[in-house]
């Protein structure tokens, strides 16, 4: 291959493991999410799913996590959010392993997460340089804000990870407040490369298929290649025939959770 990338070759055999990961993934998952609205001091309002830590310890630091659903699940509804990822975290093994709080916020039908519209190219270098933030974002940090204010949240590990739209939204946030995030996985996004550099101190890891239609596997190439320059520690993981459905080996993979409630900042 002509670029040069630290990549984890996907072996056969974790086909097998992603079809019973992706068919327990797929049941449904709200059970366990309450239903929530946050509205900021504007008026603005946001919907969102939160998973509360079982069996809270009175004294007990939790680790949060917002998760950036895709297109696809923009609405109204405060339940499509939940459709990709939300199995995940109610595992009872992860619940158990993983307390934390969990925020699937929703994004309005005619929002973007990170940009005022569906970008018209999702060419790393065509991704827009320093775009403004949105209402939706600006509501989103606020939430986040709420929570990570609370006495039993640890503020050294705060989590975002997103995938397509969710993805680049991941970026965005990561470059805007790299002193909030400790770990960031993004998948299947994109972003202009130039903007990394700022993330740096964000541990990082990028998913992408490399027979992705929908949005160029260049993205997350470039975005590695962005940040290692600048220093950062970023893991790229690449699945070979996977088309824009990479969350789902994404999800299986091995030690996705381990890696991610690992991170914590040093402060």
């Amino acid at each position: 291959m002509e670029y040069e990338l630290q990549k984890t070759i996907v072996m056969r055999k974790l086909t097998v493991v992603c079809l019973l990961c992706v068919i327990a993934l797929s049941a449904a998952a709200s059970g366990g999410y309450e239903r929530k609205v946050y509205v900021s001091e504007r008026g603005d309002s946001l919907l969102y799913r939160l998973l509360v830590p079982e069996n809270l310890a009175e004294d007990g630091k939790y680790p949060l996590v917002v998760f950036l659903h895709g297109a696809g699940e923009r609405g109204s509804d405060n339940e499509k959010q939940l459709t990709h990822g939300g199995q995940m975290f109610l595992n009872p093994v992860n619940r158990e392993k993983y307390p934390a709080y969990v925020l699937f916020p929703q994004c309005p039908e005619d929002g973007y997460w990170a940009y005022g519209a569906r970008p018209s190219s999702f060419e790393s270098a065509d991704m827009p340089q320093s775009p403004e933030l949105t209402a939706v974002f600006r509501t989103l940090k606020e939430l986040i804000d709420s929570y990570a204010a609370r006495q039993d949240v640890d503020r050294r590990r705060i989590y975002i990870m997103g995938l397509s739209m969710g993805g680049m939204g991941t970026f965005d946030m990561a470059c805007r407040y790299p002193d909030m995030f400790a770990a960031a996985i993004a998948i299947c996004g994109t972003v202009n490369p130039s903007r990394l550099a700022v993330a740096k101190d964000v541990k990082f890891r990028i998913f992408h298929g490399d027979a992705d239609n929908v949005v160029p596997v260049d993205g997350s190439r470039n975005a590695y290649r962005a940040l290692k320059a600048a220093g950062a520690d970023v893991e790229y993981i690449e699945f070979p025939g996977c088309n824009h459905g990479s969350w789902n080996p994404a999800f299986c993979y091995p030690d996705f959770m381990e890696w991610l409630f690992s991170c914590r900042k040093d402060r």
